[in-house]
């Protein structure tokens, strides 16, 4: 029997965090012959050459490219990406491309994908936040034909966008595979692992945002002044490699010595999930908090307009780029006591990966036309 074979690409800590569940069910399987083309932040010894862990995760058919000129030149990247993706898969010949998300790793994949006459299967399609994610996730829906989404109201947004809804599939949203498992370290063995000293501590991601970068050094050095005067403890990941995080850096060096403050450019995605589920609270502008952490009743300050749009639960506390406005949340929020979660559904059940793997091995998503069409809908209606 011929195995299907399924491309997983991936540019990010982030998107394999995301894919890891998926990844390790399919490769699992006997039917099918899965492989990964790692690329983006992962062949990045700055940001902490996250390759390595899709290694250490005992995965398999991992093919790397390095994609990144700079980072002032995101057109660049993925024209760079296009063009070796394309090399790639015209030699491996793959019946599935899956990708994930809003990076420009994933439009590149989609692009490939559908000029070559090859399905491409779309995680987490069909949601808002506003900046250049939201043009680069919307435009990966269009070049895609399958869609693996979060929830009810993604599927209705893909539709709005002109899919047809025998094309969308809610899966959840798969790191709640790992979220939900009993196999995630402790935090004992976390704390050992990144050398943290803190018995209470709060997590922050700050990225930047590509339509503002004019103001993301004034931006980060009031974000960075505000962890500093609340007094807390906080450890502190790196920032996505997108047009403004050089600035972000340089302004990060004022933690250099600062005992109250750990800087990491990246964190094992299992491990950052048990310091989040342990976390005081988190604070930046990263899609984990306004996903992740409200899952695990953990509050968010969500800092300025990455995130706006997105799903907003009772956790999640929005501020602006000021000094004020930032202290102002921090000293709110770090002396709420609760159980937020209103939905614990609302992102799926943890059960991501066996839906997909039950979708690869039916004939549903194979029967799905190459040939993309336009549903039209009444907007009278």
């Amino acid at each position: 029997m011929t195995k299907r074979k399924i491309v997983f690409l991936t540019g990010t800590r982030a998107d394999f965090g995301k894919l890891k569940s998926l990844i390790k069910i399919t490769q699992n399987d006997a039917k099918l012959d899965v492989h990964i083309f790692a690329t983006g932040m992962h062949l990045n010894s700055k940001y902490g050459k996250t390759v390595d862990e899709i290694y250490k995760s005992g995965f398999k058919n991992i093919y790397q490219y390095i994609n990144h000129d700079t980072v002032e030149h995101m057109d660049r990247t993925l024209a760079k990406t296009v063009d070796g993706f394309s090399h790639y898969i015209a030699e491996l010949k793959p019946d599935l491309i899956i990708v994930h998300g809003d990076r420009v790793e994933a439009l590149a994949g989609a692009i490939v994908g559908s000029m070559n006459n090859i399905l491409v299967a779309h995680i987490e399609g069909g949601e808002i936040s506003g900046t250049i994610d939201e043009l680069i996730r919307h435009s990966v829906s269009k070049l895609s034909h399958i869609h693996l989404v979060s929830n009810e109201e993604a599927k209705k947004r893909l539709i709005q966008l002109g899919e047809f809804g025998n094309s969308i599939f809610v899966l959840g949203s798969p790191d709640l595979d790992l979220m939900d498992s009993r196999s995630l370290p402790s935090l004992t063995e976390v704390k050992e692992y990144y050398n943290i000293k803190f018995d209470k501590f709060s997590i922050a991601m700050f990225h930047p945002v590509t339509t503002e970068y004019d103001k993301i050094q004034e931006y980060t050095y009031n974000f960075t002044k505000a962890l500093i005067a609340s007094g807390l403890n906080y450890i502190v990941i790196y920032p996505n490699n997108d047009l403004g995080s050089i600035e972000i850096l340089n302004e990060y060096k004022i933690f250099n010595n600062n005992k109250k403050i750990k800087l990491y450019p990246s964190l094992r995605f299992e491990y950052f999930l048990t310091l989040l589920k342990n976390s005081e609270f988190m604070i930046g502008n990263s899609s984990a908090g306004v996903r992740e952490a409200p899952y695990y009743n953990v509050s968010t300050i969500d800092v300025g307009t990455r995130q706006n749009n997105r799903v907003k639960l009772s956790s999640v506390f929005n501020c602006n780029y000021s000094f004020n406005s930032i202290i102002n949340s921090i000293n709110t929020v770090k002396n709420i006591k609760h159980k937020f979660l209103e939905d614990k559904d609302y992102f799926g059940k943890g059960k991501s990966d066996k839906l997909l793997l039950e979708l690869i091995n039916s004939n549903k998503i194979w029967k799905i036309n190459h040939q993309k069409q336009f549903q039209e809908i009444n907007i009278n209606e």
